[in-house]
């Protein structure tokens, strides 16, 4: 289920030069301006900033409508707050584009297949940003084959499959739903 990437999973490929690998203390995490729902974190790995760790955001869906474009303005402002937007070169607006074409895609899927979403998390570090839509579907998402890119629908799969690094479906033993997850590189 996987699409192809420059290195094996697992490995981001050769460190930036000077990076450790090492992780250091948690960023201090901010509060969402609303209520609480949106609540961004830090969390131990290799970082895309100086503090050392990657960064974090996690989005709840309970009890809101509009997910979709929800999850959109949630993730473009991570974008902006990790500095990828404004984007300076088209290469980096492309890869923000691209970050917000899967995370409407992943949603949108959980609520075409799945009951709708639960959560969005989107991790970044210096290499990969990482997109998890967590659901209460049973299904196994996959590219419709063979694909007909003239047909409206069941286009879905295939882009997350074309953008992105590599992606995947995780799910826990005796726990209603999965976790569907995407990975992208970051910009250079």
């Amino acid at each position: 289920m996987s699409t192809t990437r420059p290195y094996s999973p697992g490995d981001r490929g050769p460190e930036p030069s000077g990076a450790s690998g090492a992780s250091g203390g948690a960023a201090p995490a901010a509060d969402a301006p609303d209520g609480g729902l949106a609540t961004p974190i830090a969390a131990p790995a290799p970082p895309p900033g100086p503090s050392g760790q990657a960064q974090v955001r996690r989005l709840s869906f309970e009890d809101r409508s509009g997910v979709v474009p929800l999850a959109r303005d949630f993730t473009r402002q991570a974008l902006y707050d990790w500095g990828w937007l404004p984007a300076a070169t088209a290469d980096r607006r492309a890869a923000a584009e691209d970050v917000l074409l899967v995370v409407s895609e992943l949603v949108t899927n959980a609520c075409l297949h799945a009951e709708g979403p639960d959560l969005l998390t989107i991790t970044c570090d210096r290499k990969v940003i990482r997109l998890e839509v967590t659901d209460r579907g049973t299904g196994q998402p996959s590219p419709r084959t063979p694909h007909r890119a003239g047909r409206p629908g069941g286009h879905g799969m295939f882009i997350v499959q074309r953008l992105c690094l590599d992606w995947g479906v995780q799910r826990t033993p005796d726990v209603a739903g999965k976790t569907v997850w995407a990975e992208l590189g970051t910009p250079s």
